[in-house]
C-alpha cells in the first residue's frame, strides 16, 4: 500500500501563513496534508498518483466568507463557479438561513430565480428543519463538493420570533430570539448576521443587537454585518458595530466594507482609520470586501424599508396611498435608510434579475432607460416592476472607487468575498445576468490585483483567502500547507489565473486553476469538476 495517496510535486508553495514562497512537495493522504518537504525529499514510489505542478503555485483552498449558494447548493452541489476560483469553503447566512424553521416565519424560500430551480420537495424538506443544524447536515448528505458552515440569519432570528414587525421587541419575543441564537451557536453556528438594510434586520435598533451578541459571546461566537449604511452614513454605521462590539464583548465583522456613492468615496479613509483605530484600542474588528466596483441586490434598495412593514411589500406598493408615500420617500429621502437610487443615480442601477417573459426587454438597461420605455417617473416604474414580479428584482449598483478598492485590499485585517453564490453557466444564464462576483472574485485579485497590478503580493493575497479567514472563524486546522490540517488544496497557474465574468457578459468561469482538492478528494482535475462531492460541514467553536 502507497504511504500517501498523492504528491503534488515541483511547485512553488504558498503555505497561506503570509510567508514567503518555497519550492516543495506536497503529499496527501486520506482528508489530511501528511507532508510539506524540500523538493525531491519524498519517495515517488510511495505515492498512489504523483502530480506534476512545475510552473503552478500550490496553496490552501479559500475560504468564502460572504457566501450566497444556500439556493445554488440544494440545485447543484459541485459550485461550479467557486470550485474554478479555487473555494473550498463556503459560509453562508447573510441576513437569512432556511433553518431554523418555525415560530412566525411563513415561507420557506424567497422568492428568487433559483428558487424555481430546486424544486417543491425543498420547502416540504425546510419545514421538517427545527434545528439549525438540520440544514447543512441535509445538505452534507444530499453531497456537496465544498465544505459548508453559516452565520445564523439575523433576519430569519428576528421574523421567528415577531414575523416583519417594525418595533423593538417585547421581552418574551427578545427571550425567544436568545434561545434561537443559543441553539443555533451550540448546532455550530459561527455567530449572528444582522444585514441592517434590508428588512427586518433594518427595523432591529442598537440595544436589541446587542441582546443577541451577548448570546454569540457567550458562545465565543461573531457579530458581523452588513452596516445600516455604506453611504451617506457609513461611519456612523460603523461607530453601531464597534459599539455592538465593545457592549457585548464580542468580535465584529464587517460585510464588503465599501463607501458607495461618489459624495461619499472620501469616507473610506476615515472608515479604515477607524477601524485601525478601534483595533489599537482592544476592538476585535475586521472586514472582508470583494474585488468590483458595483453592488448587487435587489431593486427593492431603491426604495424604503419600511415599505415592506408587515411583510406586504408587493401589496404595499399597490396601494395607491402608501404608493404616493413610497414615491415620495424614493423621491426625497430622508437619510435614515439608504437609497441606492439617490446614491447612484438611476443611470448607475441596472436591474437585471427579471423572471417573467414580458419583463426581459428590461435586463441590463440602466433605471433610467426603463422609466423612458414605460413613460413613467423611476419610483413608478420601480414599484410596477416589483408588483409584476412579486420579487425583489437582482440589480447591479454601480457605486464604488477602483481608487478605494485598491486601498482596501493593502489593509492588513481585510479578507476576499465574493458576497455570491456558487453557479454553473447552464442552468444559471437562463435565470437572467447576475453579478460577476460570482464567478470571478479570487481569481480576480490573483490576476488583476496581483499580477498585473501589484497591488498586493502574491502571499498576502492568498492569506487573505485562506489562513486569516480561518483564523477568523476559529477553523484551526484548515487554512493552511501544514502536515496533519485538512487537505483543502488548490494547484493555478500564476501566469494564466484570473476572471472572465463581466457585467455584460457575466456567465463565465475564471481560468487558470487547474487543480482542486477538498479534505483529500479532487473536485477540480485539469480545469474540468469531476463531479466529486466531498465538503463537509464547519462549525464554529461553540458547535
Amino acid at each position: 500500500m502507497p504511504t500517501y495517496d498523492t504528491l503534488i510535486r515541483g511547485a512553488r508553495i504558498i503555505d497561506g501563513s503570509g510567508n514567503p514562497w518555497v519550492y516543495g512537495d506536497v503529499a496527501l493522504a486520506g482528508d489530511r496534508i501528511a507532508a510539506v518537504a524540500p523538493p525531491g525529499h519524498i519517495d515517488a514510489a510511495n505515492c498512489g498518483e504523483v502530480v506534476d505542478a512545475v510552473g503552478h503555485v500550490v496553496c490552501p483552498g479559500f475560504v468564502d466568507i460572504l457566501s450566497h449558494s444556500i439556493l445554488p447548493l440544494m440545485a447543484d452541489g459541485r459550485s461550479l463557479s467557486k470550485i474554478t476560483q479555487g473555494v473550498t469553503t463556503e459560509v453562508m447566512g447573510e441576513g437569512w438561513t432556511p433553518a431554523p424553521y418555525g415560530g412566525l416565519l411563513d415561507e420557506p424560500l424567497p422568492k428568487h430565480p433559483f428558487a424555481g430551480l430546486i424544486g417543491d420537495e425543498w420547502e416540504a424538506r425546510i419545514r421538517g428543519w427545527s434545528r439549525f443544524g438540520d440544514w447543512l447536515a441535509a445538505m452534507t448528505e444530499q453531497g456537496v463538493s465544498p465544505n459548508i458552515g453559516s452565520f445564523l440569519g439575523g433576519g430569519s432570528l428576528r421574523k421567528y420570533a415577531m414575523g416583519m414587525e417594525m418595533r423593538p421587541p417585547t421581552a418574551d419575543e427578545l427571550e425567544t430570539m436568545r434561545r434561537v441564537t443559543a441553539g443555533a451557536m451550540e448546532d455550530g453556528a459561527f455567530g449572528v448576521s444582522f444585514a441592517l438594510i434590508y428588512p427586518p434586520s433594518s427595523f432591529a435598533e442598537l440595544d436589541e443587537i446587542v441582546e443577541i451578541s451577548k448570546v454569540i459571546s457567550r458562545y465565543n461566537g461573531i457579530y458581523i454585518t452588513h452596516l445600516r449604511s455604506e453611504a451617506d452614513t457609513l461611519l456612523e454605521a460603523l461607530e453601531e458595530a464597534i459599539t455592538v462590539g465593545q457592549r457585548a464583548d464580542v468580535p465584529v465583522e464587517v460585510y464588503h466594507l465599501k463607501a458607495a456613492g461618489k459624495r461619499n468615496w472620501h469616507k473610506l479613509a476615515s472608515a479604515m482609520e477607524r477601524i485601525s483605530e478601534a483595533r489599537s484600542q482592544g476592538v476585535d474588528i475586521t472586514a472582508d470586501m470583494y474585488t468590483y466596483t458595483a453592488a448587487g441586490t435587489g431593486l427593492t434598495s431603491v426604495l424604503p424599508p419600511w415599505a415592506a412593514a408587515g411583510n406586504k411589500l408587493y401589496e404595499n406598493v399597490a396601494d395607491p396611498a402608501l404608493r404616493a408615500k413610497i414615491k415620495a420617500a424614493a423621491l426625497h429621502p430622508d437619510g435614515t435608510w439608504e437609497a441606492m437610487a439617490e446614491m447612484c443615480g438611476i443611470d448607475g442601477v441596472m436591474p437585471t434579475g427579471f423572471m417573467k417573459e414580458e419583463n426581459q426587454r428590461y435586463v441590463g438597461k440602466r433605471l433610467s432607460e426603463i422609466a423612458e420605455m414605460l413613460g413613467k417617473e423611476w419610483p413608478d416604474a420601480v414599484m410596477d416592476l416589483l408588483v409584476s414580479e412579486g420579487q425583489r428584482i437582482g440589480t447591479i449598483y454601480f457605486a464604488m472607487s477602483e481608487h478605494n478598492l485598491r486601498r482596501q485590499l493593502q489593509q492588513p485585517w481585510i479578507t476576499i468575498s465574493t458576497d455570491a453564490g456558487g453557479l454553473d453557466p447552464v442552468w444559471a444564464a437562463p435565470t437572467g445576468p447576475y453579478h460577476p462576483r460570482a464567478y470571478g472574485t479570487y481569481t480576480r485579485v490573483l490576476g488583476k490585483y496581483v499580477r498585473e497590478e501589484k497591488v498586493l503580493p502574491l502571499e498576502d493575497a492568498v492569506r487573505k483567502m485562506s489562513s486569516a479567514l480561518c483564523d477568523r472563524l476559529g477553523l484551526r486546522d484548515r487554512g493552511q500547507l501544514r502536515e496533519g490540517f485538512y487537505a483543502d488544496v488548490v494547484i493555478f497557474d500564476p501566469e494564466s489565473v484570473g476572471d472572465r465574468a463581466t457585467f455584460t457578459d457575466p456567465h463565465q468561469l475564471s481560468v487558470g486553476v487547474r487543480d482542486v482538492w477538498v479534505n483529500g478528494a479532487r473536485v477540480l482535475r485539469d480545469g474540468a469538476h469531476t463531479g466529486t462531492t466531498p465538503g463537509r460541514v464547519v462549525k464554529g467553536v461553540g458547535g
